[in-house]
């Protein structure tokens, strides 16, 4: 997925919580690849969309905040959601529906209807199975962004009575539903490329293949989209007789992630499925500080692709040092690479992995850990 380089303009959002201090050292590192490197990146450090924003505004961020956002090649946020400041001895608090109402304005306005999170256990990293095929993982997981169960449609009559009758509905689509399954094929084909068939995934369909896409679905109690997913599934896989299939359902899923999760290589998954079987995913490959995300549209570079650590704002631990910023200096590997900056993103990861390796990161401050990554990028 990456780019030809070019001269790249970047919006940093800090955000909320600890999104503000992994930004701090994103900053320090691509400062420093800049110099080393001689990447020709600029960036703005915007103050929205952030809870102290809204305190001030009245809103996460500006009207004109997606027209602003397209001024820039990519996107880098720290993360949202949080107690807020004291107010008159009050949290200046918002509901999570308000705090992280950006992210769904950005993937649906910016069309960016893929959430790619790759989950690799770095040597290093905390291992949480004892098997010790667990230190195999390395898996894509790929979500839906821009339909499905999030695209908030219905609503709550007769509020706050005994009476109350709430509706959420969910929208899919054959062209959302195919271009997703398409990009996974692609994804997986350029995996294969990359890695060669020394991995190994049992397909029942196809016996054993050296790459996989694995279908998520629960079409045994939602049939209406299961169905419409496993038919689109089925007609794109043609396409792609060299990649192996497979169909979890996602309880299924949920159980075998833990149980054998190496067995997994790009998995596809519906907005919720996908969301949920992600944080997952993270423990799987070390935890939720060191997984990284994007959300992008693989079609199209009109409009900036947005990154962003999987973790949230831990507002429990903000502004005490405690935050580990590989997930977001992973985040913004990935970010280097789609803007077209391959060797220095690949830089970058060695530096992370190497650091988990040589360190112990729990000891450490979030600036000494990227003390020794930038020793490392040295």
């Amino acid at each position: 997925m990456t780019a030809t380089a070019k001269a790249a303009r970047i919006a940093l959002m800090p955000g909320d919580g600890i999104g503000v201090e992994v930004m701090d050292q994103a900053v320090r590192v691509l400062e420093r690849l800049r110099e080393r490197d001689g990447l020709r990146l600029h960036w703005d450090v915007l103050a929205w969309p952030s809870t102290a924003w809204h305190q001030e505004h009245g809103q996460m961020m500006p009207d004109d905040a997606l027209t602003q956002a397209c001024d820039y090649d990519a996107l880098l946020l720290g993360a949202l959601g949080d107690p807020g400041p004291l107010v008159d001895h009050k949290r200046y608090r918002l509901p999570d529906g308000v705090s992280l109402a950006p992210l769904l304005t950005f993937r649906k306005g910016l069309d960016l209807w893929a959430c790619e999170r790759p989950a690799r256990l770095l040597p290093g990293a905390p291992r949480y199975l004892a098997d010790p095929r667990a230190e195999q993982v390395d898996m894509l997981v790929i979500r839906e962004n821009s339909e499905g169960e999030y695209v908030n449609q219905g609503g709550r009559l007769q509020q706050g009575t005994p009476h109350e009758v709430a509706t959420q509905l969910e929208i899919f689509t054959r062209r959302g539903t195919e271009r997703l399954i398409r990009h996974a094929f692609v994804r997986a084909r350029e995996r294969l490329q990359i890695h060669g068939s020394a991995r190994s995934f049992f397909c029942a369909e196809k016996g054993t293949a050296a790459a996989q896409v694995c279908l998520i679905t629960k079409r045994n109690a939602q049939p209406a989209w299961g169905e419409l997913y496993t038919e689109v599934f089925a007609e794109v896989a043609r396409e792609f007789p060299d990649i192996g299939v497979t169909h979890q359902l996602v309880d299924a899923a949920c159980m075998k992630f833990v149980q054998c999760p190496w067995e997994f290589d790009v998995v596809v998954a519906s907005n919720l499925h996908g969301d949920i079987l992600t944080d997952l995913a993270a423990v799987l490959s070390g935890g939720l500080g060191l997984a990284p995300s994007c959300n992008i549209n693989p079609d199209s570079r009109e409009m900036p692709a947005l990154f962003e650590p999987t973790h949230g704002s831990a507002p429990d631990i903000a502004g005490q040092g405690k935050a580990n910023p590989a997930a977001m200096l992973l985040t913004t590997a990935m970010m280097l690479e789609w803007l077209g900056f391959g060797p220095s993103a690949e830089r970058l990861r060695q530096a992370v992995a190497q650091d988990l390796l040589t360190s112990n990161t729990q000891a450490r401050r979030c600036s000494e850990v990227t003390d020794g990554i930038i020793a490392q990028l040295d």
